[in-house]
């Protein structure tokens, strides 16, 4: 509406029609003004985050500035800042400790070498002519010896292991032609891992702790043996692993049937690419699931498995007719098969300590951000608390129930708060909300001791095969990428297990070709072996 201000109506009814429709303008243009400003918010955190992504640091790790600014909130806690048992990102490695009034200050100092190591003595003595007596000229007395080690390495010593099978012939007494028995007998050849191959368990081990492991792709094995003259094809090493796989195929329907019984299993999964899917190109995404989950006493089993898609019929067939708790992030498959299992789902405060840290990083003066992640900062505080202390099972429940659920209830009102003041698709306002509809699966960690705030004892698993993918890229088949997972399966269960990975997978290969019951192969698991059963083999 235009107005001439030299031509208005004396009717003060006309007047105030006037002022009525100007100010419904008015309110429209801000409505408006308000919708854009929003957009405009919107649009800038977004442009924030793709340049981050782009350009800036991919640590969650946060700045002295951050830290400085989360006390702003978080005054409270600002006398146990100093407190050792604190959760930061960086972690400490030395070894020794000394108490100094109130905390406890990490001292360094080097390891000493492994006492299962060889040791070659190498003797440095004086001279017949410095050990004479400069006055009588007698050997003086040896009082003493001061020693010190260093560490030496021999480059990887290759053997060939000849087995000469003794023959018998015929007896040349009278009687023996007699009996009907063979005239001639050999001895028996012990059950190979790979039959009618040169390949012994020991490199077999080595292989596939150093591509599983070491993240080292076969095709550079293969230019390593090439340099001490010994041809082994990429083909040879990779044709062996997937032999070596499938004699292990059995250990990993055992593991299943193991964590099934336990109580307590966590789930997450990561892309993998399959070059020779039947009926998918060559660029399709697959997936390699994982899951952990504890034998009855408790003791960890990690299980890969491979799949062409992320359908939650995946998770299901993993799980089977396991009834205990499950703990995710917050993808929906999980959701849908812990609702059609009755599972108690547990979820991850990582991820939703993820979307403030987004928040945060696209808005320095985001007093919401920094406010969440001390809430969250505050429960990982409590975590890693009570585990430092080594309490019982039932004792730690209670006292983490008794320190966190305060913290709990005033972070949640305070999300029910923020809730009603942020932009919904703004990064504090998607943070706020993802929380709010995560929290009954969050809170559920405080339900068992085998239950941390996050989900990261599987991620963290995962990152073994993250690291190895960068090298090696892809699978060629199914067939590579479900002998992948069962190799994968192996190492991250005897890791989880404090087992060394080459010398297990030694031990187990030295066994598993005569192990033909079910007893036998259970024993074989890595969470029957010690590192004392392993320390010796070589």
């Amino acid at each position: 509406m235009v107005i001439d201000k030299n031509n208005l109506p004396d009717d003060p009814a006309q007047l105030k029609k006037i002022i009525i429709d100007l100010s419904l303008q008015n309110r429209v243009k801000d409505e408006i003004i308000d919708k854009e400003k929003e957009k405009y918010s919107y649009l800038q955190e977004k442009y924030k985050t793709l340049r981050r992504l782009l350009f800036g640091k991919k640590s969650e790790k946060l700045s002295p500035e951050d830290e400085h600014q989360m006390r702003l909130f978080n005054e409270a806690e600002d006398g146990s800042e100093e407190s050792p048992s604190a959760i930061d990102d960086d972690t400490e490695t030395e070894s020794a400790v000394t108490r100094v009034a109130g905390y406890t200050r990490k001292k360094g100092g080097r390891k000493p070498l492994p006492e299962y190591l060889h040791r070659e003595e190498i003797i440095h003595d004086l001279t017949e002519e410095e050990k004479a007596c400069p006055c009588c000229g007698e050997e003086r007395p040896l009082i003493g010896e001061e020693t010190s080690e260093e560490l030496d390495i021999i480059p990887a010593k290759v053997v060939v292991n000849r087995h000469i099978r003794k023959k018998y012939g015929p007896c040349a007494c009278d009687g023996f032609l007699e009996k009907e028995v063979p005239e001639i007998k050999t001895a028996a050849m012990p059950p190979r891992l790979v039959p009618r191959s040169i390949v012994s368990s020991g490199l077999a081990a080595y292989i596939i702790t150093s591509k599983f492991c070491d993240a080292l792709p076969f095709y550079r094995q293969s230019k390593i043996f090439e340099r001490i003259e010994i041809d082994l094809s990429r083909a040879t090493l990779c044709n062996w692993a997937m032999a070596v796989a499938e004699q292990c195929a059995p250990l990993i329907d055992i593991m299943t049937e193991e964590i099934r019984g336990g109580p307590v299993i966590h789930m997450d999964e990561t892309t993998l690419q399959v070059l020779k899917e039947p009926g998918r190109p060559a660029e399709s995404k697959s997936y390699m699931w994982v899951a952990m989950g504890y034998t009855a006493d408790e003791k960890p089993l990690l299980l890969y498995q491979y799949h062409p898609t992320r359908s939650s019929e995946v998770p299901r067939k993993i799980l089977g007719d396991y009834c205990g708790i499950l703990q995710t992030d917050g993808y929906d498959g999980y959701n849908r098969v812990a609702n059609a299992n009755k599972l108690i789902h547990a979820g991850c405060f990582a991820h939703a300590r993820r979307e403030f840290e987004k928040a945060m990083k696209q808005s320095k003066k985001s007093k919401a951000a920094y406010k969440g992640l001390t809430y969250i900062r505050r429960l990982y505080r409590i975590e890693h608390e009570l585990r430092e202390r080594k309490l019982a099972p039932d004792e730690f429940v209670e006292r983490r129930r008794n320190s966190a659920d305060p913290v709990l209830k005033e972070f949640n009102n305070w999300l029910l708060a923020m809730k009603d003041e942020m932009l919904p698709q703004g990064y504090t306002g998607k943070a706020v909300n993802y929380t709010l509809n995560q929290w009954d699966n969050l809170i559920r960690y405080l339900d068992h001791h085998l239950l941390t705030p996050d989900n990261n004892l599987v991620e963290n698993a995962i990152r073994p095969f993250v690291l190895g993918r960068k090298n090696w890229l892809f699978s060629n088949t199914p067939r590579g990428a479900e002998s992948s997972a069962v190799l994968y399966s192996l190492i991250g269960s005897a890791r989880a297990n404090a087992l060394e990975p080459y010398r297990y997978l030694r031990y187990l290969f030295d066994r598993i070709p005569g192990a033909s019951s079910k007893e036998q192969l259970r024993g074989l698991l890595p969470d029957m072996i010690t590192p004392d059963m392993i320390k010796l083999v070589d």
